[in-house]
């Protein structure tokens, strides 16, 4: 059985195929999950809105407690990092993460950045040795495989690999340094472009992006199938 955990991360509360105003994010990573669930109905789908209920940013007490050693932690510090020990729990527990992340501003929305905040912790996702040979630092969530499905959307056009702005674009950069640190590595990418534009070339991206979910969602449901010695099921 599988764990995927869903998250989305727009400010937007609603889904662009049923809002006028509704978030291309969101309608990218409810059809992945639709998709995954219709093949795999037994699999278990934990969803989390970073976007609606961000995580609380981390601040000075959230730093003290993090870097006191575990033993020393007085009862206040272990409350300021209960909410990132139960984002990192849920993390560790899953083997796909679908996560519906739009570009503001050229890099992630608010509530992502607060999330990768909580997630990348010292002791808890990547472990820090001073005294070390070679690298001090080293991923704590690379024990088994585990995959990150990033689904994004940008108002402007060009923001891929070998696009006329790829240099403009901090959000899947950011995104796989992170979650690379802490040991995951796998990340497959899908992006809705020309939001700002509207009309036949967004319509027409919205259509390649969904294609695009559909096709990984295949492609992925096999990789799990084989790596599991059954045979391939697709929705």
């Amino acid at each position: 059985m599988t764990t995927l955990l869903h998250l989305d991360a727009s400010a937007r509360g609603g889904r662009s195929d049923l809002h006028a105003h509704g978030s291309h994010t969101r309608r990218l990573s409810a059809r992945f999950a639709a998709r995954w669930r219709a093949a795999r109905a037994g699999d278990v789908v934990r969803y989390r809105d970073l976007g609606q209920r961000p995580p609380a940013p981390v601040d000075g007490d959230w730093i003290h407690a993090a870097f006191t050693p575990e033993p020393a932690r007085l009862p206040w510090m272990h409350q300021r990092l209960a909410e990132s020990d139960a984002l990192i729990d849920e993390l560790i527990g899953a083997d796909l993460i679908v996560a519906g992340v739009p570009m503001y501003n050229f890099g992630v929305p608010s509530g992502f950045k607060a999330y990768i905040d909580n997630i990348v912790r010292v002791g808890r996702s990547f472990g820090f040795d001073r005294a070390r040979a070679g690298e001090p630092y080293w991923p704590l969530l690379d024990e088994r495989p585990r995959t990150l499905v990033l689904l994004g959307s940008r108002g402007d056009y060009g923001y891929g690999p070998g696009g006329r702005i790829e240099a403009m674009n901090h959000v899947e950069p950011a995104v796989r340094t992170a979650f690379g640190y802490i040991g995951i590595t796998d990340v497959r990418c899908v992006a809705v472009e020309y939001d700002e534009f509207g009309g036949e070339r967004l319509a027409a991206s919205l259509h390649a992006a969904e294609a695009a979910v559909d096709a990984l969602a295949d492609t992925l449901l096999a990789e799990h199938a084989l790596r599991a010695g059954q045979a391939p099921v697709t929705a």
